[in-house]
């Protein structure tokens, strides 16, 4: 497993380095935005960790860029910051985790385990989340066994709420991954949203699309 490592503080991305590299994951280490951005752009990595006050190019910028760019590699966020909004702002921007400054190193170990586990699994053909299972190379969708029959754009997004798994995306972020700005207006989602559920949820005593208010949808098993 190849994880990338954009930080700018040379202890902490030395201590950082040494424990992942321990644990047994190649590391690179860059610490400028400019230069971590290039490295990011022309290799493949199973994970970035990203600061967001970096020299050359802000974690803000790089982290838009690459998924402009379509690379959808997990990324995590170290920050000094922990207001709201900029938790938000990274998770609008495509970030899978967020963890402010100062933390504990077991927990960064524990939560880079996590994101790798979580995302081998949504690369897999055939995602399961309860007893939902979609079977990607098929298109096909099944409930408790029971086919669900939906439409190309129900399906697509479908997918993208399935392959962020516990993870919360925006109705912007979903526009533009689900419709690419094409054919959608301000209540698109919200629309496709509430259909999905009919067919998904509705049937079921467990609900998995959830709405979390002020920031957009998730799906998950577990509600809290």
């Amino acid at each position: 497993m190849k994880i990338l490592l954009i930080e700018d503080e040379r202890p902490l991305a030395s201590a950082v380095t040494r424990v992942l590299s321990d644990a047994g994951w190649r590391i690179t280490w860059e610490p400028d935005g400019i230069k971590g951005f290039q490295t990011a752009m022309h290799e493949d990595f199973d994970l970035i960790i990203l600061d967001v006050m970096l020299p050359g190019k802000s974690g803000w910028d790089i982290l838009a860029d690459l998924r402009a760019a379509r690379k959808n590699a997990p990324v995590m966020m170290l920050t000094a910051l922990e207001e709201t909004d900029d938790k938000v702002k990274g998770l609008e921007l495509g970030a899978d985790d967020y963890l402010p400054k100062p933390f504990e190193v077991p927990e960064l170990v524990a939560r880079v385990r996590a994101m790798l586990r979580r995302d081998k699994i949504n690369k897999s053909v055939v995602t399961k989340i309860a007893d939902l299972e979609i079977d990607r190379k098929n298109r096909r969708v099944t409930r408790g066994g029971k086919l669900v029959a939906l439409t190309r754009r129900e399906y697509d997004l479908l997918e993208a709420l399935a392959s962020n798994e516990g993870r919360v995306l925006s109705r912007e972020t979903i526009q533009e991954r689900v419709w690419t700005d094409e054919e959608s207006y301000s209540n698109t989602v919200d629309v496709f949203i509430g259909t999905l559920r009919k067919k998904i949820d509705a049937p079921f005593e467990v609900k998995l699309i959830h709405t979390i208010h002020g920031f957009g949808y998730v799906l998950k098993a577990d509600p809290a």
